[in-house]
């Protein structure tokens, strides 16, 4: 395949619409968990997603989501808004790590890499302790986190319905599909023989190791890069065409409705905004 194919209007109008697709996705799944408390339209949703990612720029993990999208709504709504948003970011990295974990078994087995016992010993120790803290502190029902005690915690989550946590769910796991597939989409523009599986296992694993790394938005293409340029080195595919296709990714998935979120940001007027929600 030639290489000025790569940037046809045709291909980049299909790579247009699986990002724009991916963010469709994330809104109405926004929409869907803000209706446990409250009604919004989609626009209010887009305009919250959309203003919220360019508003965690600068933040690691783009934790600043958080406070952003709270401070669209009144006060009276705002610790439960946090706590959907983390339902919806726990749901999505749960997808990652169910189908990155999947990919990571088939990788190895595929491209057998060294294991240092000792840092692996370790490391499930850390992992152990971590959770036997974290299943203490759930324990206490005193412990409180931003106001909300840990028993109100688990009522909150339960008193999520069903049919939203579902619905959470496999939005979640349709985007994971859509941005996933949009990658593998983009090796086989740069002539990279693969076939479906075998890229899978590479991408799906890629995910699941940079999710894990703390990154601020503008190094998310190094962190990515990096993973990515690592485990593709098993294929022997061009470091290069790797590079190039994460920056497209960051470009048409991150930057792209960065941008747009902007509009909203540098727009928003808080006096209004907490009069209508």
């Amino acid at each position: 395949m030639k290489e000025n194919n790569v940037f046809s209007l045709k291909n980049i109008t299909f790579l247009l619409f699986l990002s724009t697709f991916n963010w469709f996705l994330e809104i109405l799944k926004w929409q869907k968990l803000t209706s446990f408390i409250k009604n919004i339209t989609f626009y209010h949703a887009l305009k919250q997603s959309l203003s919220s990612l360019t508003a965690s720029l600068l933040t690691p993990n783009r934790i600043g989501e958080y406070g952003a999208k709270a401070i669209y709504f009144t006060k009276q709504y705002r610790k439960r808004i946090l706590l959907l948003n983390l339902i919806g970011n726990v749901m999505q990295m749960a997808v990652t790590v169910i189908f990155g974990a999947i990919g990571l078994f088939l990788f190895t087995r595929y491209y057998p890499i060294e294991i240092n016992t000792y840092r692996v010993t370790k490391l499930l120790v850390i992992i152990l302790t971590v959770l036997g803290l974290l299943l203490f502190v759930i324990k206490q029902k005193r412990h409180t986190i931003k106001g909300f005690s840990v028993e109100k915690l688990k009522q909150f989550i339960k008193a999520l319905p069903l049919n939203i946590s579902v619905f959470t769910f496999m939005i979640s796991v349709l985007r994971y599909f859509v941005f996933s597939f949009q990658f593998y989409f983009l090796l086989q523009l740069f002539a990279v023989e693969l076939n479906y599986i075998d890229a899978m296992a590479i991408i799906t694993s890629m995910y699941l190791l940079a999710s894990v790394i703390p990154s601020i938005f503008i190094l998310d293409v190094v962190v990515k890069g990096s993973v990515a340029v690592y485990l593709f080195s098993f294929t022997e595919v061009n470091e290069v065409i790797i590079l190039c296709i994460i920056t497209i990714m960051w470009l048409f998935n991150f930057v792209l409705p960065s941008l747009l979120g902007s509009y909203y940001v540098l727009n928003f007027n808080f006096e209004k905004q907490n009069k209508s929600l």
